[in-house]
């Protein structure tokens, strides 16, 4: 970690990154006053480089740079650290932007719309708009009610008699087969070419977790 980063040891670091003088003075001040330290960019590409050297404990990150944009920013911080907490900040309210900043990575969520997010898996419960690694995925109207029941427990296994109640609110499957049906058609949408997030747990049902959390 080179010296020019003037890492004082034992320090929180919050790399900054906004092009306006006015607003990156205002948030290094509020950091600074929390005891940490900040670390200051004006564009994508010099964030990406400062977050290299100085390897920062959090992020705060404007969408809109002269450069990259904070998603593109974003996605490139992740792909590096997973765990990396960053702050997206952004006039745009559009559910559209919310969800590709979410599907990004970003540890924001809009109080009006309830979000859900599993790894690049983001379900927005009002508009009933599901998104996997920014890319729109379209469900029929009880594949998003056995996909929202699923990310409600995520990482619990859950039986066929559970998800009956739930989903379809009964007790008895007519059709014999119903529910591994509708898991079928929904891991072919949200797992298809990806790495799979809907897991069969023989004898006992089905569960769904982020595609590197493990087993």
């Amino acid at each position: 970690m080179p010296a020019a980063c003037g890492i004082r040891q034992g320090t929180v670091r919050v790399l900054i990154v906004d092009d306006e003088p006015e607003l990156t003075e205002l948030l290094s001040w509020a950091v600074a006053e929390a005891g940490w330290q900040p670390f200051l960019a004006d564009d994508g590409r010099g964030a990406l480089t400062l977050a290299r050297s100085c390897a920062p404990h959090a992020v705060v990150l404007d969408w809109m740079l002269p450069d990259l944009d904070g998603v593109q920013v974003l996605r490139r911080l992740r792909y590096e650290n997973a765990r990396l907490p960053v702050l997206m900040l952004t006039a745009r309210d559009a559910l559209e932007h919310r969800l590709d900043g979410l599907s990004a990575g970003a540890e924001h969520q809009a109080a009006d719309e309830p979000v859900r997010v599993l790894g690049d898996l983001v379900l927005a419960e009002k508009a009933r708009q599901v998104q996997r690694d920014g890319t729109p995925i379209a469900l029929t109207a009880k594949e998003f009610d056995l996909l929202h029941f699923l990310m409600r427990h995520a990482h619990q296994v859950l039986s066929k008699a559970q998800i009956l109640g739930e989903v379809w609110n009964s007790s008895f499957d007519s059709e014999g087969n119903l529910v591994e049906v509708y898991i079928y058609g929904l891991r072919a949408k949200i797992d298809k070419g990806r790495a799979p997030m809907i897991h069969t747990v023989r004898g006992a049902g089905y569960v769904i977790r982020a595609a590197d959390s493990g087993r």
